[in-house]
């Protein structure tokens, strides 16, 4: 940091288990990639090139090497896996990894239906080459999951291989973990934090007042994904009480 100031909550260090921000690229030119890890390097500690947009980006080979450079892992979105699994190109997505030395895949069905036996088939499986996350929750903002159903399946996939959860939010944070005013479904969360471990969580966030809410209620070392890239240095200032919504949170924390 520039300067010193009391109060200020303790953050985990990278690289970090907990305190984690993810990233979601949909797009960025490389001059946007190099100036994002110029700016906000430091707090960045997962990309995701969002849903399958590695797939038509010009150039795909000199992105990753950019975020490796940086010391940033980098994954390619769920969405993808899904696209190559409906096509039966599973064998196919796992060639994917190896030629762009990958070591982080996102394995969902957030867009097909897929028995989740089998979904943790896939991650034990994917689980053998590189470390995997694994999103649950459902893009349909009419399917409901109840909390129960959350709780046994973040497990399941924690035990078949996971090393993170992610809770579903899509980048526009109105499914899944909220309602469609973006609201935190509180009593979900609650309910998920009773049987499973907080660090093994992303809890997808894209809107500040979903930070802000999952902030106060977790603390400054929440994991938190799809963040927008000029987000990350905001979302680093309400971690540590440095901008209104969490100005006074911490002050009287120490």
């Amino acid at each position: 940091m520039n300067y010193h100031l009391n109060n200020i909550p303790d953050r985990s260090q990278k690289p970090r288990n907990d305190g984690m921000t993810m990233v979601m690229d949909k797009g960025l030119s490389l001059r946007g990639v190099e100036d994002m890890i110029e700016t906000s390097g430091d707090y960045i500690d997962l990309v995701k090139l969002g849903w399958a947009t590695s797939y038509v980006y010009p150039k795909l080979q000199e992105k990753i090497d950019l975020y490796k450079s940086a010391n940033i892992p980098i994954y390619l979105g769920g969405t993808l896996f899904e696209a190559f699994l409906v096509r039966n190109q599973f064998d196919d997505y796992k060639r994917l990894l190896d030629k762009y030395k990958l070591e982080h895949a996102e394995v969902s069905d957030g867009s097909i239906e897929l028995d989740h036996g089998l979904k943790c088939e896939y991650i034990h499986e994917l689980a053998k080459q590189v470390t995997v996350l694994s999103e649950v929750g459902s893009k349909d903002a009419e399917k409901i999951i109840p909390p129960y159903k959350w709780i046994r399946q973040m497990n399941a996939e924690l035990e078949a291989g996971s090393w993170k959860v992610i809770g579903e939010a899509r980048e526009s944070g109105e499914v899944g973990l909220f309602r469609s005013t973006g609201e935190v479904r509180s009593g979900l969360v609650e309910e998920i934090l009773t049987q499973v471990p907080v660090d093994r969580i992303i809890w997808e966030a894209p809107q500040k007042s979903q930070q802000v809410w999952f902030i106060k209620f977790i603390g400054a070392n929440v994991n938190l994904g799809n963040i927008a890239p000029a987000e990350a240095i905001p979302l680093e200032t309400i971690r540590l009480g440095l901008r209104g919504d969490t100005f006074s949170f911490f002050l009287d924390k120490k």
